[in-house]
């Protein structure tokens, strides 16, 4: 197996409901990270840098963000003749408990239906990761498995439906069940592979049965009825699940191990280009451990924290620990910390905004 013969489904908006602050204008594959990328960055660019050439995006509802954001795929090189990127409008509106619901992946039969494409693979896309797809591909086969679950071992992500599972010394899993688990689970990532007639066919099985969830009606009991294999995702994989958890991985970047792992020369991350001037940091002010964007105008203290494209940080204002979203503006003598500010806030002069590390303020 290899990329040409695989066909990419990555979910825009799922879980948008775990972090209402940040999905109520934009879906979960359209929010800011890291600076100048968008969740579904690392979705996009880990199946091209697999080979994957044909790829659908699920979108549910607020999608012009990422719309504008995707376009036609050049930033993936997947504004192609053949194959490329290819944006699903909605079905029906599937918003709720924030599962995989049934009708969502409704928008994708059609399009798998009319696929060439031998295997599929469905990812979310608020999965923060850098892996080679191609080594989920070469376990699959080797294992010659209906489906292969992506699993990472540890703390289960606090989201509604997430599987976790116990498979034995071949990986073959030999139990399941929604939410925690006792002893040593592995805990699913919503990363599923398997042959695009096999969906095709459990498709169908959920639509005459009327089933809603994914994980419930399909999973669970998948895994006795198929060859169900667990892949452990040994490299950095964080998935977001709050507006905490999003602030907890973003503040990780400042560690240089996880921030090599995630941003590798050999499997870039690729994201919408925008030609913009070079930062300018004005005389007087201080910068010290944060990432900031090109585009920005920084003229006071920046401490421990993220600034993205197009924000300014006035003279005698002090950010630490905080996040600043493309077009903000902290004036004069105002104060940041602990905070997440999204695009286009303007923190007026001598304010002083104060969060904590497990309890972000945010704008």
């Amino acid at each position: 197996m290899n990329g040409k013969n695989v066909l990419g489904m990555i979910l825009s908006n799922s879980y948008d409901e775990c972090v209402p602050e940040l999905t109520a204008m934009r879906t979960m594959g359209s929010v800011p990270f890291a600076g100048r990328y968008r969740l579904i960055d690392f979705a996009l660019s880990n199946m091209v840098n697999s080979g994957v050439a044909k790829v659908g995006v699920l979108t549910d509802h607020n999608y012009h963000s990422l719309m504008d954001h995707v376009g036609s795929g050049r930033p993936w090189d997947l504004a192609r003749k053949r194959d490329g990127l290819y944006l699903l409008p909605p079905f029906s509106v599937a918003r709720g408990s924030g599962e995989w619901r049934m009708e969502t992946l409704k928008n994708a039969l059609a399009f798998a239906v009319d696929a060439g494409e031998e295997y599929i693979l469905f990812t979310d896309s608020n999965i923060v990761c850098n892996i080679d797809y191609r080594e989920i591909f070469d376990f699959h086969t080797a294992k010659n498995a209906d489906i292969t679950v992506a699993c990472v071992r540890g703390v289960r992500p606090e989201l509604p439906g997430i599987a976790s599972y116990k498979a034995d010394a071949d990986g073959r899993i030999t139990d399941a069940q929604i939410g925690a688990a006792d002893g040593d689970t592995l805990c699913g990532v919503n990363v599923f592979l398997m042959r695009r007639s096999l969906f095709v066919q459990i498709m169908a099985e959920a639509d005459s049965r009327n089933y809603e969830s994914v994980e419930k009606d399909l999973i669970l009991p998948g895994v006795s009825r198929y060859r169900a294999y667990a892949y452990e995702i040994k490299q950095y994989c964080r998935v977001i699940s709050s507006l905490r958890s999003y602030f907890a991985v973003s503040m990780e970047l400042f560690n240089s191990g996880y921030r090599a792992e995630l941003f590798r020369t050999d499997r870039p991350v690729f994201t919408k280009l925008r030609d913009d001037a070079p930062t300018l940091y004005q005389p007087g002010c201080r910068v010290a451990n944060s990432l900031i964007a090109d585009g920005c105008v920084i003229e006071g203290t920046v401490e421990n924290s993220i600034v993205f494209r197009g924000a300014r940080i006035a003279r005698n204002a002090v950010v630490r620990n905080s996040i600043i979203m493309q077009g903000g503006y902290v004036a004069d003598g105002a104060s940041v910390n602990c905070a997440i500010l999204d695009k286009n806030v303007t923190v007026r002069p001598n304010r002083d905004l104060s969060g904590a590390e497990n309890y972000p303020f945010f704008i």
